[in-house]
């Protein structure tokens, strides 16, 4: 694990600055709309890509979680009292929670229809995946990798054989129900055209990949699903995985 901690060192220390400029412009300014995210937070990513794919402007507000700055009282009291990313402040008002995120902007016309359908059938099909994936594939693959690759790294301890295969179980039986059920006649999770819910999941499963966790070999339909996500959220779901690619020393299209 001690060869990951130069690359994180230079992440908290670039993000400490960029965090520390824009709480006090946000103090000064409530006009524009502000972004704070962790590029290593899944959610976080998901909607960093879903903002750029969409064209919407804000102010750029990178937090290093693994540092602590979202646990002040600052961050606390002037950015988000639950104190967690991603959340954003929109001329002056606080919202947190990615998915509440997405259809607040969603509602004021910022996030394109292709994306997040305003058609009430297509968009319940769309909300459907969004409930059902965090209690199913964002908790097992949260917990597979905080269980693997991230409490090793902060205490040194590494887990018991038994409870990695346990955690690795339950993550593969919901990785299955997006491969068999999900995916089981459509390209994408919600009929043939990519919607953000397939941006939510991908980013959830792009983060086995610091646990040295390969989706693509059990599952087919989520290796061939993966490249259509990749290409269709281009360049920026390469830009959003550049710390996730740089730790699992993996390259975005690498073979199998």
């Amino acid at each position: 694990m001690k060869c990951f901690q130069p690359v994180i060192k230079y992440i908290v220390l670039s993000w400490a600055v960029l965090l520390k400029k824009c709480v006090q412009r946000t103090k000064l300014n409530k006009m524009s709309l502000k972004y704070f995210y962790d590029l290593m937070s899944q959610p976080s990513r998901a909607l960093y890509i879903i903002l750029k794919m969409s064209g919407v402007q804000f102010e750029d507000c990178p937090v290093a979680l693994r540092n602590g700055e979202h646990l002040t009282e600052e961050f606390k009291t002037n950015i988000n009292r639950f104190q967690r990313v991603p959340c954003i402040i929109d001329d002056g008002f606080k919202l947190a929670e990615s998915v509440a995120v997405l259809r607040y902007l969603s509602a004021k016309g910022k996030i394109p229809e292709y994306l997040y359908p305003k058609y009430f059938v297509e968009q319940a099909r769309v909300d459907e995946f969004l409930e059902w994936q965090h209690i199913t594939l964002r908790i097992t693959c949260a917990l597979y990798f905080r269980t693997v690759w991230l409490d090793p790294l902060l205490t040194g301890v590494k887990p018991s054989a038994e409870k990695v295969e346990n955690l690795k179980a339950h993550m593969e039986m919901n990785l299955g129900i997006v491969e068999n059920v999900w995916l089981e006649k459509t390209d994408f999770l919600c009929g043939n055209q990519m919607t953000v819910a397939d941006i939510f999941a991908a980013c959830e499963i792009e983060q086995t990949r610091m646990a040295d966790y390969d989706v693509r070999i059990k599952h087919p339909k989520i290796r061939a699903w993966l490249k259509r996500v990749r290409a269709a959220c281009n360049p920026h779901y390469d830009h959003a995985h550049q710390y996730v690619y740089k730790i699992s020393g993996t390259a975005p299209n690498s073979k199998l």
